[in-house]
């Protein structure tokens, strides 16, 4: 009886395999429902960002009397202006979208505002997934 005890200590190569294939039907179950939320998170972050950056530009051109040109981009934010008396940055980072890419920026805005902010989303070539400053 000890010597069949003994022999018996792991788990067979079978066994393990039907582990391995019940978390992977699981995982193919899960993940599907889990993506759209993922996209959805990143949409949200996206509109945060944008309220955030909209805001540190309200802040520079109280301290600056204009925004930046758009030449000037969203990066003249996370550094000091020369002209100006502010020493601090306005964003302690680039504004980078959840995808790893750079928010746009445009002054004057076209969309009865005095500047636009977006981001291309996750398929930069399909408009309708755009995030935006002027349907917040």
């Amino acid at each position: 009886m000890r010597r069949l005890i003994q022999n018996r200590a792991g788990f067979t190569l079978i066994e393990l395999m039907v582990v391995v294939i019940i978390i992977a039907a699981l995982a193919g179950m899960v993940l599907p429902q889990l993506i759209p939320a993922s996209d959805e998170a990143k949409r949200n972050i996206a509109k945060g960002d944008i309220a955030n950056v909209s805001t540190a530009l309200r802040l520079y051109r109280l301290h600056n009397d204009k925004y930046p040109s758009t030449e000037e981009g969203l990066v003249i934010l996370t550094k000091p202006s020369s002209s100006s008396t502010w020493r601090e940055g306005y964003l302690e980072k680039p504004a980078v979208d959840p995808w790893k890419r750079p928010y746009k920026y445009a002054c004057p805005g076209t969309h009865n505002r005095s500047f636009d902010i977006w981001s291309a989303g996750p398929r930069e070539d399909d408009a309708a997934d755009d995030v935006n400053s002027w349907d917040l």
